[in-house]
């Protein structure tokens, strides 16, 4: 028989509710990058690509995917009543921001340096969110992992793609 505390651990359709919602915000603000630039222009598939460059379908899988937990993760964090809340929104929402200025560094302006600079320093933010939301819910700094780990790949990426191109 389930105790009264292990039962409010169990999320209620409210709850549910909301967590999609969060999953939704965070899908639709990092996609919004994705409407205005573009990898399908002449300057890009003229760049010269290195050979662990990831076939296309990969980028809208992998962001949709990470977006999904972000989204869980922010929830989490949001709905916890503990210290260190309000630092770790305003990281997320600060390294979101520079995420979403990636895709137009990169794509719009076709500054792989800069774009380069704007990565370094999403990946210094990322690791600030995950020690953030690790001091307030240790499940949703387990959820960033994933996309920590494709940040560095992408800043790999970038850097290999501007020395190729340079």
């Amino acid at each position: 028989m389930a105790t009264r505390a292990n039962a409010s651990r169990v999320p209620d359709r409210g709850s549910i509710l909301r967590a999609a919602g969060f999953v939704v915000l965070v899908n639709v603000v990092g996609s919004v990058p994705g409407v205005l630039s573009s990898p399908d222009t002449p300057w890009f598939r003229a760049l010269e690509k290195p050979w662990f460059y990831p076939p296309e379908i990969a980028f809208p899988v992998v962001w949709t995917a990470l977006f999904t937990l972000l989204g869980i993760a922010l929830w989490l964090i949001w709905r916890a009543d503990a210290d260190g809340r309000r630092l770790a929104i305003g990281l997320f929402a600060v390294q979101m921001a520079f995420n979403v200025a990636w895709t137009p560094a990169f794509f719009s302006l076709e500054a792989p340096l800069v774009a380069l600079g704007v990565i370094l320093v999403l990946w210094v933010l990322v690791v600030a969110t995950i020690a953030a939301f690790d001091r307030v819910d240790r499940r949703a700094a387990g959820l960033l992992v994933p996309y920590l780990a494709w940040v560095t790949f992408a800043a790999v990426l970038n850097a290999e793609l501007w020395r190729l191109n340079a």
